[in-house]
């Protein structure tokens, strides 16, 4: 499928075994076309005029200045496709996306899957590769009571978006590798940690066959510990075919004491059920069956 809205190409299904899915085609973006004409050009004015170094000068650090700013744009698409919102069978269906970030860990999610069970929703969560290899029976409970692994890298470092094509592709080759031996399904989604994105990241994840995912709206869970204020921005506008993100991992600590995703999802998914929606994780979210 190819949507104007959500920026996405078609997305192949993430149950494809362990053999992983295909390298897919990429295409630079209209911005980094733009990029590499705009240093071609000052390249050459350096060439033909070059007392008037300065302007060039200004042209190059001006457009590595948009890049820098695109980098902490998640949910922009200077880069490349960026999913944030589900196609339009999702929306007919009245469906949104729960996604968790930066698990599994053992003591929050398994409350989590608790709290989704009882409102019988499912969700998505995106593992790091590393911490999914230190828990196999809680990745394999995810996947036993019906919701799906997706990639996340696989150290998680706040070091990768500066990373380069090589080590990234490395990086999120290994994530893939341990996600789909533990799960027996490949991921067809990635999430960059923290939402942070390069320009090598849509070559980097292409070789793996994965496409980009961001969000619609996200609570700030990792750190507001005001339950209200993290429901309110996630349920604020709330509509079919939003995308919501929160964490089973590094979730800020509310007052009480507990993680504050675990206080925030019974209300979230009381105000799901409420507005007539239904919670479901994005690849049936990205299916085209009515």
């Amino acid at each position: 499928m190819t949507s104007s809205r959500t920026g996405a190409a078609e997305i192949p299904s993430a149950a494809e075994g362990t053999s992983g899915l295909p390298p897919r085609p990429w295409t630079l973006s209209w911005f980094l076309r733009l990029s590499i004409a705009v240093h071609a050009l000052a390249l050459a004015a350096l060439m033909v005029w070059p007392a008037r170094w300065p302007w060039p000068l200004a042209a190059i650090l001006s457009d590595h200045l948009v890049i820098l700013v695109g980098v902490f744009l998640p949910r922009g698409r200077l880069f490349g496709p960026n999913l944030t919102r589900l196609p339009e069978p999702a929306v007919s269906r009245r469906e949104v996306a729960l996604t968790f970030d930066d698990g599994p860990d053992p003591d929050v999610t398994p409350r989590i899957l608790d709290l989704l069970d009882t409102h019988a929703a499912k969700a998505s969560f995106f593992c790091v590769g590393a911490r999914a290899e230190g828990s196999p029976e809680l990745v394999g409970e995810i996947i036993r009571r019906g919701h799906e692994v997706l990639n996340h890298s696989f150290g998680h470092a706040h070091s990768f978006p500066a990373r380069g094509l090589v080590a990234m592709r490395r990086d999120i080759g290994r994530a893939q590798a341990v996600l789909t031996r533990l799960t027996g399904r490949t991921p067809a989604l990635f999430r960059a940690p923290m939402g942070f994105r390069s320009p090598f990241m849509e070559p980097a994840i292409a070789a793996h066959g994965l496409h980009f995912v961001s969000w619609t709206r996200r609570g700030f869970d990792t750190r507001e510990r005001d339950a209200e204020k993290v429901l309110a921005r996630l349920t604020r506008g709330l509509a079919a075919g939003d995308i919501l993100l929160l964490h089973d991992r590094g979730s800020a600590v509310a007052r009480s004491g507990q993680p504050i995703v675990l206080e925030v999802l019974p209300g979230l998914l009381e105000r799901i059920t409420a507005s007539g929606l239904h919670a479901t994780t994005l690849s049936q979210g990205l299916s085209q069956a009515h």
